[in-house]
């Protein structure tokens, strides 16, 4: 037995104690760690250089790069070092770093994927309004918004998780610090209230993913009326890959802040995890951007003018 007064280090989980496939896992997510370097790292740089991409859908897209950037940078190499020092350690100021940041990235992302379906539904459905209402003081505002809900709801649950008193350990079934497995740690009454406000903002964030469907049907529903065939296909290969992203990104995370202890398991745990945080900033770059004629050419003259300045 221990309190949290006493901890000083947690222990995340060692995804197998054989050495071999400890650098497997290390290559794995070292692999899937730069694939989200760069394919955010050029749509950052591509949208910051070309001024024909400095438009609302792109400035969108620049911010959720960034986010996605922030949140697989929080927890990947951590886990990646764990693995190649063999190693399982992480200090508490660590870990409570570790969850703040990462819950406020994931927070403003889905607050920004919200913020996005509108301005696509806003784009295709009310194209004439698109100016009045989406131009450059309101994007700033929006973007800002989600930041900053994203920083308040992190520091609201990082402080009342850490101010729980712990007194089962200090081993988490996670590979990084993240509230339920926290939580798993606790033997206060007041551990109801951290869980009180993760089905309040698990609710919330349910009633955003309703707001995008709701958006994305009004947008299908825009584009099936469009006369010719291959301008739905586009529209369809664009919406559909979104709310798949989306719904994906969504469903886990209520898995795995919601799901009962009793159907818990590390393996369970762990495929969730990898599913809502490490997977969606390795994606997204193909699923939002790299599909888009524009951005591609923007991209193919950025790359030919850095060689031939090279040259």
């Amino acid at each position: 037995m221990c309190n949290s007064s006493s901890i000083t280090q947690f222990l995340l989980l060692a995804f197998t104690d054989t050495r071999e496939l400890q650098l497997l896992h290390f290559w794995l997510f070292l692999g899937i760690y730069l694939a989200a370097l760069l394919g955010n790292g050029l749509i950052i740089t591509t949208i910051a250089c070309d001024q024909h991409l400095h438009t609302p859908m792109y400035f969108f897209l620049l911010s959720l790069a960034l986010l996605d950037l922030g949140s697989i940078s929080i927890t990947v190499p951590k886990s990646m070092a764990n693995s190649l020092l063999d190693t399982r350690n992480i200090s508490y100021t660590g870990c409570a770093a570790q969850l703040f940041f990462f819950f406020s990235l994931i927070t403003a992302e889905f607050y920004l994927l919200t913020i996005m379906s509108y301005d696509r539904y806003i784009a295709i459905c009310k194209p004439l309004h698109y100016g009045t209402l989406l131009d450059s003081r309101a994007c700033v505002h929006m973007a800002a918004a989600a930041w900053a809900t994203g920083f308040l709801n992190a520091l609201l649950h990082t402080a009342n998780t850490f101010s729980l008193p712990l007194c089962k350990g200090n081993t988490l079934h996670q590979f990084f610090c993240e509230i339920p497995q926290i939580l798993k740690l606790s033997c206060s009454d007041t551990y109801f209230r951290e869980a009180g406000l993760i089905v309040l903002s698990v609710c919330l964030g349910f009633a955003c993913f309703v707001f995008i469907v709701v958006s994305y049907v009004q947008i299908l529903r825009a584009v099936l009326r469009i006369p010719s065939e291959q301008g739905q296909h586009k529209a369809f290969a664009t919406c559909l890959p979104h709310l798949a992203v989306v719904s994906l990104f969504v469903s886990t995370v209520m898995i795995a802040y919601l799901k009962s202890p009793s159907i818990s398991s590390p393996s369970l745990d762990l495929v969730v995890s990898v599913l809502y945080s490490v997977v969606p900033p390795a994606v997204n770059p193909l699923i939002y951007s790299m599909r888009n004629q524009e951005l591609k050419v923007a991209l193919k003259k950025l790359i030919r003018s850095f060689f031939c300045q090279q040259q």
